[in-house]
C-alpha cells in the first residue's frame, strides 16, 4: 500500500476502517460519491470494472451515490461484504463533516429491495456442535422469521435435510469449528454432510463464546424483550440460544443497531415434517434443476403464485413438507374449491397481483429503510383486502370462511393511509410532495408560502409601481443578495424613505423593506419547513403502520396461502391434476401418474415446435406389507428413471396439500423420502462417484422407515459388474427384510440377475419400460409394464447416440461371445487406429519408447 500524508478525513477512514473486517470493502461518502481506498479500491475496481486512480500516491475509486444499489450488489454475488460510512451531518465549509458507520451489507444481510430476489427467502444460518448435540439457528432478517433447531449428533440426519431446504446465503460458525469429539469417536459421515451443505457458502467466523447458551439466552431475551421464553414454548437454556445469540449479535453489528423487527422465535421439531435429505433434494430436482437454477425444478413446475410473499411461503412448504393430515386435507379442498370457480379464481388472482410484500415492507420500515412508496405498498395491499374478501364471500363455501375470518381489519389505518399520500409517491421524502393536499393544515400552509410566492411577488411589484409612480420598478431576487426591489438609476428621486439601500449597481440601485425582509425569510424557510413537517407526518406514519404490525403480518401469511392455493388450482385446472386421496395406510398407488417437470417441459418444446411428443402416463403400486420392492428392468432412455422420479414428486406434492399429475392417487403419508440417482463425484472431498453412491445408500438402509419412499436408481454401477450386483442384491434383501412389512421402494437397474429374487422374496415385484424391435432398432414406448425385461438394448441405445458402425458391429460380437460363455475373446479383429505420430517424431522415440513399441503386452497393459 502506497503511503500518503493523512488529511484529517483519511484519519477519519482509517478509524472507521480498523474497527471493520478485512473481507469488508468500506464504502466513504464524499458528497455525491461513495469512495474506496487503498486495497479495497484495487479490490473494488476489479469487481466493479470501474476504473482505480491515485491521489498522492493512494489507490481510490469512486461509484455514484445514487446508484449504490447496483454496485453493492455486485460486490456481495462476489462472496464479499460492504460496510456503508455516510455523513451524519450537513457539509460546512472548512469543517470536517461528521461521517459514521451505518451499515454493513452482508449477503445473509441484506434489506434493500433493489439487492433481493423477492420470491426467495434470505437465510443466514448459525451452527454449532457439543456433546448435547448439533445446535443451529437461522433467520430471514427480511421478514423478521427466527427459528432455533437441535438434534443429537446421531440423529442429525433429522436436521440437515431442513437446513439444506433453507439453501442459507451466509452461514456463522465457531472460530475453533463445528467437530467435537465424542468418547474418541469423530463423527466422520455428520462432518462430511456438513462440509457438503457448507461448501460454496459465505462462512463467517465469530468467537466461540458468542455461541455460549447462557450469554445468548440473554441476547434473545433483550431483542424479545421479554423476561423468560416460556411463553414461546423455549426451555430455559436451550443449547440452540448459544447460535442464536450469536446470530442477533452478527445482525446487530451489521445493522448498527438491535434488529427491531424480531418480536417472536420458533422452535423446529422435525417429529411432524415429511424429511428428504440433501441428496435427494438433488436428486430429485426439488428446488433446483439441472442447471442449478429454479428452471426444470419441481418448485418451478409448482410456483403459479402471484405475490412475492406467496412464492417464499411455497419454498416453506417444499422445503417442510407436513405429516398432518388434517392441514394436507384443508389445502386439497380449498384447491378444488377454487377449480370450480374459474372467474372468481381469475378475480382473485388479479386482485393478488396488486398486494405488496407487506413483510418485507415492514422490515425495512423498523430498521431505517424508509421511504414513501413503501407507505404506498401498504396502502395499496389494504385497499385490496375488502375486494379480495367481497370475492372469497361471493363463492360461498365453508372452507373459504376460515381465510376470510383470518384476514384482519386495518379500516382506520386504510382511511389513514388514503387520506394522507398522493397516488403518485417520491422515492424520498426528502424529495417532498409525499402528502396529500389537504391532510394536513400547517403543511398545506407552508406549501402556500412557497407555491403561491411568485404571485406574492408579482402583486408586490405591481403595488409598488403604483404607489411609488416607478414604472419599470422590479422585484427580484438571487443567491447571493436574497429578495430586492431594483430601481433605475434615472427613477432614484421617487423612491420612498422606508426603502433600505441594499446594493448599489452601476445603472441602478437595490432596496428592500421591512415587510419584503420579512416575507423573504418566510419564504427562503417555507420549503424546507414544508418538508420537515412533512417528514414528521411520514414518521408518524410510519407509527400508525408498526402499530399493527402483528396484524399485518398475520394477514400477509393467510394472503401468501391463498396466493399459494390459487396458483394450484390454475395449474391443476390448466394440467388435468388429480385430487389424491391422502391416509394412514401404507399403500401408494398411482393410476396414469406422470413427471409434472417433464410433462411442462415436452409441452413448451411443442410450443417451440421443438418436439410433437406427448407425456406418457403410468401406474404404480407399492405397498408396505405387500407390493413393497417393485423392481423395474429395461433399456437405458427408455423412461425408467422419469418414471421412478415422478413418483417422488407426485409424493411430495400430495404430503404438502396440492393436486397432482395423476388420473387417480392414494397415498399414505410418508415419514421421508430417500433417493439415490444419478452419478456425481466429490472429488474435492476426496469422495469418487462410488463412494458417493455408497454413502448415499447407508444413510437410506440406516434411517428408513416401513413408512418410508425410497427411490434407487442403478445401485452398484460404479464399481466392477461382480461387486455392483452382490451389492444391489445385498441392498434388495435387505430392504426387504423378515419383518412383515418394509419401506415402499422402487429400484431400477441392470442387473437382470436381481429380477430372480423375486422367487424368494415374496414382497418383491418385477416390472419392465417395454420397448419395440423393428430391423435391429428399437422404439421406446414409455410404458411400465409388469414383468422383466430380458435385456438391456445397451448397443441399440449406443447406435442411437451415434457411435460408429465399426463400434457397435464389434460390441455385437462381443456380446454375443460374452452371454454364450465364450471365455476366449480374441482381439486380432479390432480396427487399427491410425497412427498418429509423425515419422520424425517415431525416429527419434526414446530408447524406452522403442521397447514399447516391440512390446505388444506392454502396449495393452498401459493403455
Amino acid at each position: 500500500m502506497a503511503k500518503a500524508k493523512r488529511t484529517p478525513m483519511m484519519e477519519q477512514w482509517h478509524d472507521i476502517r480498523s474497527r471493520v473486517a478485512k473481507d469488508t470493502l468500506l464504502f466513504f461518502r464524499l458528497g455525491d460519491f461513495y469512495e474506496i481506498f487503498n486495497e479495497d479500491a484495487i479490490e473494488g475496481s476489479r469487481i466493479l470494472g470501474i476504473t482505480q486512480t491515485h491521489r498522492h500516491g493512494l489507490p481510490m475509486a469512486g461509484i455514484p451515490y445514487h446508484a449504490a444499489n447496483a454496485y453493492i450488489g455486485k460486490i456481495l454475488n462476489a462472496g464479499r461484504k460492504v460496510a456503508i460510512v455516510d455523513q451524519v451531518e450537513t457539509p460546512k465549509a472548512g469543517k470536517l463533516v461528521k461521517r459514521e458507520l451505518t451499515r454493513i451489507i452482508t449477503p445473509g444481510t441484506i434489506l434493500e429491495s433493489q439487492q433481493q430476489d423477492e420470491r426467495s427467502s434470505q437465510y443466514i444460518l448459525a451452527i454449532s456442535m457439543s456433546r448435547q448435540g448439533i445446535h443451529t439457528a437461522w433467520m430471514d432478517l427480511t421478514t423478521g422469521e427466527f427459528v432455533i433447531a437441535q438434534q443429537s449428533l446421531f440423529q442429525a440426519e433429522q436436521l440437515l435435510p431442513i437446513i439444506s431446504a433453507l439453501e442459507p446465503r451466509e452461514v456463522l460458525i465457531p472460530e475453533t469449528g463445528i467437530q467435537i469429539r465424542v468418547r474418541g469417536v469423530e463423527l466422520e459421515n455428520l462432518y462430511s454432510q456438513l462440509e457438503a451443505l457448507l461448501a460454496n457458502r459465505l462462512t463467517t467466523e465469530l468467537p466461540d463464546y458468542q455461541f455460549d447458551p447462557i450469554s445468548g439466552q440473554r441476547t434473545v431475551l433483550e431483542t424479545l424483550k421479554v423476561l423468560n421464553l416460556e411463553g414461546f414454548g423455549i426451555e430455559h437454556g436451550h443449547p440452540a440460544l448459544g447460535p442464536a445469540g450469536a446470530l442477533l449479535d452478527y445482525v446487530t453489528d451489521t445493522l448498527c443497531q438491535r434488529p427491531k423487527h424480531i418480536s417472536r422465535i420458533t422452535e423446529h421439531r422435525s417429529g411432524n415434517v415429511l424429511l428428504v435429505d440433501p441428496a435427494t433434494q438433488r436428486n430429485l430436482e426439488i428446488f433446483r434443476g439441472a442447471s442449478h437454477t429454479r428452471q426444470g425444478s419441481l418448485i418451478e413446475a409448482m410456483d403459479a403464485t402471484v405475490t412475492a410473499a406467496g412464492a417464499r411461503q411455497l419454498e416453506t412448504l417444499l422445503a417442510r413438507p407436513i405429516m398432518d393430515l388434517e392441514t394436507i386435507q384443508f389445502r386439497q379442498n380449498v384447491v378444488g374449491v377454487f377449480i370450480e370457480v374459474p372467474s372468481t379464481l381469475f378475480d382473485i388472482q388479479q386482485l393478488l397481483r396488486q398486494v405488496r410484500d407487506i413483510p418485507r415492507i415492514l422490515s425495512r420500515l423498523q430498521n431505517r429503510i424508509q421511504n414513501p412508496r413503501e407507505l404506498g405498498g401498504v396502502r395499496d395491499t389494504l385497499d385490496r383486502l375488502p375486494e379480495i374478501i367481497s370475492a372469497l364471500e361471493s363463492v360461498n363455501h365453508p372452507l373459504l370462511f376460515n381465510i376470510i375470518e383470518r384476514i384482519e381489519n386495518f379500516d382506520t389505518l386504510t382511511d389513514i393511509l388514503d387520506s394522507a399520500l398522493n397516488e403518485e409517491l417520491p422515492g424520498a421524502i426528502q424529495d417532498g410532495g409525499a402528502i396529500r393536499a389537504g391532510f394536513d393544515e400547517e403543511l398545506d400552509r407552508l406549501r402556500s408560502l412557497t407555491s403561491d410566492n411568485k404571485i406574492w411577488l408579482a402583486d408586490l411589484e405591481s403595488s409598488e409601481q403604483e404607489a411609488t409612480g416607478i414604472k419599470n420598478l422590479k422585484v427580484k431576487y438571487n443567491g447571493a443578495f436574497g429578495y430586492f426591489i431594483e430601481v433605475t438609476k434615472a427613477n432614484l428621486t421617487l423612491v420612498p424613505e422606508h426603502y433600505i439601500r441594499k446594493q448599489t449597481m452601476t445603472n441602478a440601485e437595490r432596496f428592500t423593506t421591512e415587510g419584503l425582509k420579512t416575507k423573504e425569510k418566510e419564504i427562503l424557510n417555507a420549503e424546507e419547513r414544508a418538508l420537515a413537517r412533512e417528514e414528521v407526518i411520514f414518521r408518524d406514519l410510519i407509527a400508525d403502520i408498526l402499530e399493527d404490525r402483528d396484524a399485518l403480518m398475520r394477514t400477509s401469511e393467510c394472503i401468501a396461502e391463498l396466493d399459494i392455493f390459487c396458483g394450484w388450482a390454475q395449474i391443476a385446472r390448466e394440467w388435468n391434476y388429480c385430487k389424491p386421496m391422502v391416509d394412514h395406510s401404507d399403500l401408494l398407488q398411482i393410476k396414469g401418474g406422470r413427471h409434472p417437470v417433464v410433462e411442462q417441459t415436452m409441452r413448451a418444446e411443442r410450443l417451440g415446435l421443438a418436439g410433437t411428443h406427448s407425456f406418457v402416463p403410468n401406474d404404480c403400486h407399492l405397498e408396505s406389507s405387500d407390493s413393497q420392492i417393485v423392481l423395474i428392468t429395461g433399456p437405458n432412455m427408455a423412461g425408467k428413471s422419469t418414471f421412478i422420479r415422478q413418483i417422488g414428486l407426485i409424493t411430495l406434492m400430495a404430503q404438502v396439500g396440492a393436486w397432482v399429475p395423476a388420473e387417480s392417487c392414494h397415498l399414505g403419508l410418508v415419514d421421508r423420502v430417500f433417493s439415490r440417482v444419478g452419478a456425481s463425484d466429490e472429488l474435492s472431498r476426496g469422495n469418487s462417484t462410488f463412494m458417493v453412491e455408497m454413502n448415499e445408500t447407508a444413510n437410506i438402509l440406516n434411517n428408513s422407515t416401513s413408512r418410508s419412499l425410497i427411490i434407487l436408481d442403478e445401485i452398484g454401477r460404479g464399481t466392477s459388474t461382480y461387486d455392483g450386483l452382490s451389492i444391489a442384491w445385498a441392498v434388495v434383501e435387505y430392504l426387504h427384510g423378515v419383518e412383515e412389512e418394509g419401506p415402499r421402494t422402487l429400484f431400477a437397474t441392470h442387473y437382470h440377475e436381481l429380477t430372480k429374487l423375486a422367487n424368494d422374496l415374496p414382497r418383491m415385484r418385477n416390472f419392465s419400460v417395454a420397448v419395440k424391435e423393428w430391423n435391429d432398432e428399437i422404439i421406446f414406448v414409455r410404458q411400465v409394464v409388469p414383468g422383466a425385461a430380458d435385456r438391456s438394448y445397451g448397443i441399440q441405445v449406443a447406435r442411437l447416440a451415434g457411435l460408429p458402425n465399426s463400434v457397435i458391429d464389434r460390441a455385437k460380437t462381443l456380446l454375443n461371445a460374452l452371454e454364450s460363455g465364450d471365455a476366449q475373446i480374441q482381439t486380432e479383429s479390432i480396427p487399427k487406429r491410425k497412427n498418429t505420430r509423425s515419422p520424425k517424431a517415431a525416429q527419434n522415440m526414446p530408447e524406452n519408447d522403442a521397447k514399447f513399441e516391440k512390446d505388444p503386452t506392454d502396449q495393452l497393459e498401459l493403455f
